[in-house]
């Protein structure tokens, strides 16, 4: 029996260089949180425009010490999307608060103002806005409504890294965005994340929640000649990225305007050659901005069959594609939590798939994968 040959949805483009760096971290004696960390967080916040980066163990660990930044609490009501990863829902979570989920746009996958709005109540606090799969959110739009409602907006950027709203980046428009840099994610460090924010006193409050409420890091200790007691102001977290993480992260984010112009093509040729196929709409840019194609996904519409037997039958052929963004409101983890109607989230959720997209990916490859979901829309 021949072997099928698998075609990835996603492989992280790393490659001798980053192996390099990585062991030019570990020869250099400093392997955790250093000077490597201090100067992946200006490289990255200057390449986003965020004003000030702050490197953390993940986007989720981000995402909680945004809230915790902000103050949110046990009585409080944050609005995110169901549609998203479930991190993004336990974020609230883990600050005692109470995630409410709102609809989202079919088009974007996003969070708007008008879906927001139905779901506000006096007890909302804030918003955790998501760039879903990379499209980004209407950023003027959420934040000029949050401001006018008296929220805070909070930009959970995981999968936004080179998309643009408005001819600016992503993650730029709110006070504070979180980041992500894992392996799915167009830049990694295998794991790890960010947090930008555009005031240099939060930055410092973060940096010490990330490592204890200590006041005076390890790195600052290190350096001084003179014996540093140090202060641990307030019960925190141990949310810290290693030097050597950072070290790839230097090298994957010099990839990056390269990355999404290269995925942007891939694209552009994924458009044309599913236009002539009933029944499929593609992810596209929003009017308003760019998309880094971080997921390419379409949504069946009117397909002859189903997402989940489009997904069996793609795998026999050897194509490794994903069912779509998932709804966290579906979830057993948040079956206490009975929810308002959720048309939009429900259907992307259920008639959604995300096709390969990657680097390695070849002409050939495309042609076979749309050939396999043409063949299935005569049936």
């Amino acid at each position: 029996m021949a072997v099928v040959q698998v075609i990835p949805v996603m492989i992280p483009d790393l490659g001798e260089e980053e192996a390099q760096a990585a062991a030019e971290a570990v020869r250099s004696g400093w392997v955790a949180q250093g000077p490597r960390v201090a100067r992946f967080e200006q490289e990255f916040a200057a390449a986003v425009g965020g004003g000030h980066g702050v490197a953390v163990s993940s986007c989720t660990t981000g995402l909680h010490l945004a809230l915790v930044l902000l103050g949110i609490g046990p009585g409080d009501e944050v609005i995110v999307p169901s549609l998203s990863f479930i991190a993004t829902a336990n974020a609230v979570r883990y600050v005692g608060a109470t995630p409410v989920f709102a609809d989202v746009d079919l088009a974007t996958g996003n969070l708007t103002v008008e879906t927001i709005d139905a779901v506000r109540t006096p007890s909302t606090r804030a918003v955790i806005a998501v760039h879903q799969g990379g499209v980004p959110f209407d950023t003027v739009a959420l934040r000029k409504a949050a401001d006018g409602w008296g929220l805070k907006l909070v930009e959970d950027a995981a999968c936004a890294a080179g998309s643009t709203a408005y001819g600016r980046p992503a993650g730029t428009e709110a006070s504070i965005a979180a980041w992500s840099f894992h392996p799915r994610k167009l830049i990694t460090t295998g794991e790890g994340g960010m947090v930008t924010v555009s005031s240099a006193d939060d930055a410092a409050r973060l940096r010490r929640l990330r490592e204890h409420g200590m006041n005076v890091s390890a790195a600052d200790r290190h350096a001084s000649k003179q014996p540093v007691l140090e202060a641990y102001l307030e019960t925190a977290f141990n949310y810290r990225m290693t030097d050597i993480q950072a070290a790839v992260g230097l090298v994957q984010l010099g990839k990056l305007s390269g990355l999404v112009a290269q995925r942007r093509q891939l694209a552009e040729r994924y458009h044309a050659l599913l236009s002539d196929i009933d029944g499929l709409i593609a992810v596209r840019d929003p009017a308003y901005g760019q998309t880094n194609y971080q997921s390419f996904w379409v949504l069946l519409d009117g397909f002859p069959v189903n997402r989940d037997d489009v997904l069996s039958e793609l795998a026999a052929r050897g194509v490794s594609a994903r069912r779509g963004i998932m709804a966290a409101h579906l979830e057993p983890a948040y079956a206490d939590i009975t929810p308002g109607p959720l048309p939009v989230t429900e259907r992307i959720t259920r008639d959604s798939l995300i096709l390969p997209l990657h680097h390695k990916l070849t002409e050939a490859d495309q042609d076979h994968i749309t050939g396999v979901l043409r063949e299935l829309a005569t049936r």
